[in-house]
């Protein structure tokens, strides 16, 4: 298996969350999409607007995980992981969403993360079927849209969808980010993910109910989205 490097600012990467409770969660290998897309936002949201001197990127890039030379590399290494199709230790992908939690900007940092997760899973779907999917009939589009989200919640994010009637249910027992952060805020990484892939491929924009939660109890995690088109 390829091993992507665990991510370190000089000293091993710590597992150890700061929410509300931590949750026995374990999986087996998760495709490197995910640890790729929590990267790539963080380093979204630290990245100044305006350009900069050089002496001050230097002093922000000390100062700000998504601008480190370290997370720069194994953005590299997660992107290569993702082109050679190998999959990254749950553990791993498990201590880094922990370690992104510990932000106080962690619920944003989830939910952009959650988007370009999305994004890219959408992008693995054919484009004949992404075409189909928005722009047939109801009648045609329907099963088709559903078929790729299915595969996409099975292969990707270890999850089950179900439809019942207008609405789907997303199911994933032990989500990586569920224990990662104060109030589920980690669990946004999931409903933006489901929210974002259902405007992509069913051009519905109902929105997402997270009905279940690991962190409050339940035994998975369950989010309900309307599919009707807008």
């Amino acid at each position: 298996m390829h091993h992507v490097s665990p991510l370190t600012d000089g000293r091993p990467l710590r597992a150890t969350p700061t929410a509300d409770v931590t949750l026995a969660l374990a999986g087996g290998p998760l495709d490197a999409r995910l640890p790729l897309a929590l990267l790539e936002a963080v380093k979204a949201i630290d990245t100044p607007a305006a350009e900069l001197d050089a002496e001050l990127v230097h002093e922000l890039r000390n100062k700000r995980l998504g601008l480190s030379e370290t997370v720069l590399l194994q953005i590299r290494r997660y992107a290569d992981a993702v082109r050679g199709g190998h999959r990254v230790g749950y553990d791993e992908v498990l201590a880094l969403a922990r370690l992104i939690g510990r932000r106080p900007d962690a619920d944003l940092a989830f939910r952009e993360a959650g988007r370009r997760w999305a994004r890219s899973l959408v992008d693995s779907v054919s484009t004949v079927r992404r075409t189909a999917a928005r722009g047939l009939p109801a009648l045609i589009a329907r099963p088709v849209a559903l078929r790729a989200l299915r595969r996409i919640a099975r292969r990707y994010m270890d999850g089950t969808l179900v439809r019942q009637g207008s609405t789907l249910v997303l199911e994933v027992v032990s989500p990586v980010s569920a224990d990662a952060a104060p109030r589920a805020a980690g669990c946004g990484l999931y409903e933006a993910a489901f929210r974002e892939s259902l405007q992509l491929l069913a051009d519905a924009d109902g929105a997402v109910e997270h009905v279940m939660c690991r962190s409050r109890g339940d035994s998975r995690c369950q989010w309900r989205a309307d599919w009707r088109r807008r």
